[in-house]
């Protein structure tokens, strides 16, 4: 007998100790090209009451008395409906593949937390074979299939089972780690039965939704709840934009559809919020315009294109918001521009905000990289920006992007110089330093050496071995020029103070918020 594997993953989340847990192995696959089966339409007893579908005259209104059972959805005929479409998907590891529990998967989903965390199916020697197991569902009748990147990864062979029971040997068309989506392609002597997919951006909190696969291997399980948010972000990475569900969900649901009344796929479910791994009613989909979009690139040509603009932003909080002198909060400020880049080019600079792109709002870091990546590299954009408190314009061309890039690692500091109102001693970076803090070539700037308890640079976050790079938009590239462009931000009268910081390899804006300070004169 086989075991029943889970992608399930997990680790602290947003300091809890809550794991966001990947749902098993499945497989996320393909661009739905017509509808397959279309939900019945409701009778007058399936038909939910609200302000679309008010009720019969002389009945009371649904917000007063007790709701009564008949008045609930019945989801009978969408499931007769939907279920032929939605397959079981084994993927039977490499033998190579490790399922240890601390094994350090460097390619894994960018969810927060590694892969490997969770064990992948049974704990079993190495160059043994291990199956791990997921949902999937056919979005075309040529046998196109979607699932997760997490259910087929490592894949030796990938074995899919049809709601009938046959079982068919699906071809791996492409993954997109990125944004755990993968698409499958089987034969078959027969038109199979296939699904639509709908509309995310018409998806609303409250609606009734369906999720259909194989939780803990119970094939072709239902379950039901309601939209509890959308638009939701769990740290998993630039592009991710979930929807969040409470119909239960488990370990082998990942890469089954989240389906409407109407019977269209709106998602795929693919990771829950959890202490022990079980449903606890928080989980989250990746929306169907997504699924679109990288199934479409992953099915014409096995990987997915996007648009790179060569900028690392940070959110405009409203502390930064004062620090740089800005009327309002929103857009992605940008906290460095890589070299040789479109941005490069363009001539964005470390402290610009980026509040539009080709007309389009920004509202945030994660807006900047979805709307820059769906657009084809090679494409000329406008970026509209703040910099210095006036509104410029300028254009770009778009690059592909690059592969992720690797993360330095963290380094210390050294000698003490100066403490002031700011709270900070600053060193010079020598060439030895630089090396200990793995700092990128050439970097000039100032060390901190030194953080005064209490201080508002404690207070913001400043940490020894941070790398002073900037002070608002200026750069500074020694603690000599840190200190004085300090002190010339304090004689504005700022209760505020932007600096920019290289921190384990990674640059970043930091407001320092002085309202709350000593006021001691010195170096900053």
């Amino acid at each position: 007998m086989t075991e029943i594997n889970s992608s399930n993953t997990r680790r602290p989340w947003l300091a809890r100790r809550i794991g966001v847990a990947l749902l098993a192995g499945t497989a996320l696959t393909g661009l739905a090209v017509t509808p397959m089966l279309a939900a019945p339409e409701p009778t007058a007893q399936q038909a939910p009451v609200g302000p679309g579908n008010p009720p019969p005259q002389g009945q009371p209104p649904v917000n007063q008395g007790p709701v009564m059972p008949e008045r609930l959805p019945s989801f009978v005929g969408l499931v007769k409906q939907v279920k032929p479409a939605v397959v079981s998907v084994t993927n039977y590891l490499k033998n190579t593949a490790t399922v240890d529990e601390d094994e350090d998967e460097p390619h894994a989903p960018r969810l927060p937390f590694p892969f490997g965390q969770f064990p992948f199916g049974q704990q079993t020697p190495h160059n043994h074979a291990v199956e791990a197991r997921g949902s999937g569902f056919i979005v075309n009748p040529d046998g196109l299939i979607i699932t997760n990147n997490h259910v087929v990864k490592d894949a030796r062979r990938v074995e899919v089972t049809l709601d009938s029971g046959e079982k068919l040997t699906a071809k791996v068309v492409g993954t997109d780690p990125r944004t755990d989506i993968a698409v499958l392609k089987v034969d078959s002597s027969k038109p199979l039965p296939y699904l639509q997919l709908g509309d995310s951006n018409d998806v609303q909190p409250g609606q009734w939704v369906i999720a259909v696969g194989n939780p803990f291997g119970l094939s072709e399980s239902v379950s039901a709840g309601i939209v509890s948010a959308v638009g939701r972000s769990i740290g998993a990475g630039p592009y991710d934009r979930f929807i969040q569900i409470d119909a239960p969900i488990n370990q082998g649901n990942s890469g089954g559809p989240l389906i409407t009344q109407d019977g269209k796929v709106v998602g795929m479910n693919t990771a829950i919020l959890s202490p022990s791994g079980g449903s606890i009613g928080i989980g989250f989909a990746i929306p169907s315009d997504m699924i679109q979009q990288v199934a479409g690139d992953l099915e014409k040509t096995g990987h997915v294109t996007r648009g790179y603009l060569g900028v690392e932003a940070q959110p405009v909080s409203e502390a930064m918001s004062k620090a740089l002198g800005l009327k309002t909060e929103g857009g992605a400020l940008v906290a460095a521009v890589q070299p040789n880049t479109p941005a490069a080019q363009a001539g964005v600079q470390p402290g610009d905000v980026i509040r539009t792109v080709n007309g389009q709002s920004i509202k945030d870091p994660s807006a900047l990289a979805m709307t820059v990546a769906g657009i084809k590299p090679g494409d000329e954009v406008r970026l509209g920006i703040v910099r210095d408190g006036k509104q410029e314009s300028l254009e770009a061309q778009l690059a592909e992007l690059p592969s992720e890039q690797q993360v330095a690692q963290q380094g210390r500091s050294g000698p003490q110089q100066h403490e002031g109102r700011v709270g900070l001693a600053l060193g010079p970076v020598s060439p030895d330093l630089a090396s200990q803090l793995e700092l990128p070539d050439n970097t000039q700037g100032a060390v901190v050496t030194q953080v005064k308890p209490g201080s508002p640079a404690e207070q913001a976050g400043i940490q020894p071995g941070d790398v002073i790079v900037g002070v608002g938009t200026h750069a500074v590239h020694n603690p000599r020029e840190a200190t004085r462009a300090i002190n010339d931000a304090l004689h504005n009268d700022s209760n505020a103070l932007a600096l920019r910081i290289i921190r384990n390899g990674q640059p970043a804006f930091v407001a320092v918020n002085l309202g709350n300070g000593d006021n001691n004169s010195g170096n900053g």
